[in-house]
């Protein structure tokens, strides 16, 4: 059963350009590697963080909506858990 996920991460802002678009890329080829179907994609840029993160005050932030599988999910929070660069993420099951 596909639902739909709001799924939001911040990248260290202190990685290079192209490295904070890879990111974005690894966390991309989760989804597709699972069969998941990207609906929205925003970079939202560099925005200023509530409250201290991992000693960062900002970050980049990217939102993306997809219809995936509980499994794909899954299979994205572990990634996302292990990579060092995201210092935040945020996944929501989006109700119709």
């Amino acid at each position: 059963v596909m639902n739909k996920y709001e799924i939001m991460f911040i990248v260290r802002p202190d990685l290079e350009a192209a490295e904070i678009k890879n990111q974005l890329a690894a966390v991309k080829k989760v989804l597709a590697d699972e069969k998941a179907k990207l609906v929205d994609e925003k970079d939202m840029g560099q925005k200023e963080l509530a409250y201290e993160v991992k000693k960062f005050n900002t970050g980049y932030y990217f939102l993306l909506v997809a219809e995936a599988e509980t499994k794909a999910i899954n299979e994205l929070e572990h990634t996302i858990k292990i990579n060092e660069n995201i210092i935040r993420h945020l996944i929501v099951k989006v109700e119709e």
